[in-house]
């Protein structure tokens, strides 16, 4: 779908923006499409580009949105905020709320730290664990996006696994060797990368489910082996919960499939689609962070108040009696009907879901490691995607990148979308 204003203005950003995209994530060549699409507004489940063309979106801005667009009590508060001030170089009330509020629902946050992203809390995360151990090493997990830090972007997942090495250039030969990456539900294969550097290991850093490479869950014992493994080898063990936290529970996904972390980060979600970011874990390790300790971490925009309005609002909606029921009951509604429709007309398709989110993989088997979501049919998946977007549904344009589900989508879209996927299938 899209138009000629959404070409018009991706020709003028090609002019002042490299490759006319902010992110490369937003870059919709991966799918066969010479532009993106452009959108000026959002209201409930739907979006709308500069064209007026309107789309029930499952794209959710790559994961922040879970209440949907343009919620009211959302906008009510950051009204509320503007009105009061938006930046103030200060501690301010509504961070210790917000702290409070994170320790209490998290079981492994003695105290924690916010920041205004996903990228900033895992950086500090890793900088924490190496002040911590005095060692540099860090192991991570081929696919798991981690950011775009240098040390983390060594087999990414998510947008960096398409460059040719999943990592990017311009990182000193040094800093790439400080990280380690062995495949995910590999325990055998993490225990000679332990075994090889464990006098040299800081952290083992971890998606506990995957959500950069698509959905994926953890094989059972997984991430209970990877806990033994880090304290044989007295580092630390973190979680990077960006996507999947607060996604299916009200607090972490770690207690679904394993032991507690020593650190954790968040994002996503957490802001509610403003910029915000947190990480934290046992008290005597954040001590070590300044001004208590000498790891230093700091930011202007860290605790915006704005940001903290609309996390403090979003936990408040989001602790409400069966909401997260709610999500789980239409999410896997339309997750079941998108299955079944694919296998009914032949696709070699498979599902894999967390809560409101999922991943409709093009393999005939849900992938269980970056090999496996590699092994996708990119084509297919371009077919598809384009297809949907004709019928006025808008998804993540990479077969990487996973479904969001939100309390605003209802029957009704799931069964619009439900007809589209059809009609889709059913062309070939």
């Amino acid at each position: 779908m899209s138009g000629e204003r959404s070409r018009a203005l991706f020709d003028r950003a090609l002019h002042v923006v490299p490759g006319g995209v902010m992110s490369p994530a937003r870059s919709f060549g991966s799918v066969g499409l010479e532009a993106p699409v452009f959108l000026e507004r959002g209201e409930g489940a739907w979006v709308w580009d500069a064209d007026g063309n309107r789309y029930i979106d499952y794209l959710g801005a790559f994961g922040p949105h879970i209440l949907g667009h343009g919620d009211c009590r959302l906008t009510a508060a950051l009204v509320a905020q503007v009105q009061n001030g938006i930046l103030f170089g200060t501690p301010h009330q509504g961070e210790v709320l917000l702290a409070e509020k994170l320790v209490a629902a998290v079981p492994c946050l003695d105290q924690v730290r916010l920041v205004s992203s996903g990228t900033e809390a895992l950086m500090s995360v890793v900088r924490l664990a190496r002040a911590a151990t005095g060692r540099d090493l860090v192991l991570k997990f081929d696919g798991h996006y981690h950011g775009h830090f240098d040390g983390a972007l060594v087999a990414a997942g998510s947008g960096a696994s398409q460059t040719a090495d999943g990592g990017s250039s311009g990182i000193p030969a040094p800093i790439r060797h400080r990280t380690l990456s062995v495949p995910f539900n590999d325990l055998a294969a993490a225990h000679r990368a332990v075994a090889s550097h464990a006098q040299e290991l800081a952290l083992i850093l971890v998606e506990p489910i995957c959500g950069n490479m698509g959905v994926v869950w953890p094989h059972q014992g997984y991430l209970q082996g990877l806990r033994t493994l880090a304290d044989e080898a007295g580092c630390l063990l973190a979680y990077d919960e960006v996507i999947v936290g607060f996604r299916a529970r009200f607090g972490p996904a770690y207690p679904l499939v394993g032991p507690a972390p020593d650190l954790i980060a968040f994002g996503k979600v957490l802001g509610g689609g403003l910029p915000l970011g947190a990480y934290g874990g046992r008290r005597e390790l954040m001590q070590l962070v300044t001004p208590l300790g000498a790891m230093f971490q700091a930011g202007t925009h860290a605790g915006n108040p704005l940001s903290v309005a609309a996390a403090l609002t979003l936990l408040k909606i989001l602790a409400e009696d069966g909401v997260y029921q709610r999500l789980e009951a239409g999410s896997k509604q339309l997750a079941d009907g998108l299955l079944a429709a694919g296998l009914r007309h032949g696709w070699p398709v498979s599902l894999s879901r967390l809560g409101s989110t999922w991943t409709l993989f093009f393999t005939a088997q849900a992938p269980s490691d970056l090999v496996g979501a590699q092994s996708q049919d990119q084509a297919l998946f371009a077919r598809f995607f384009g297809g949907m977007l004709s019928a006025g549904v808008l998804l993540a344009p990479s077969f990487y990148e996973s479904w969001f589900w939100t309390l605003a989508h209802g029957e009704a879209e799931c069964e619009r979308t439900l007809q589209a996927a059809e009609q889709v299938f059913a062309a070939g």
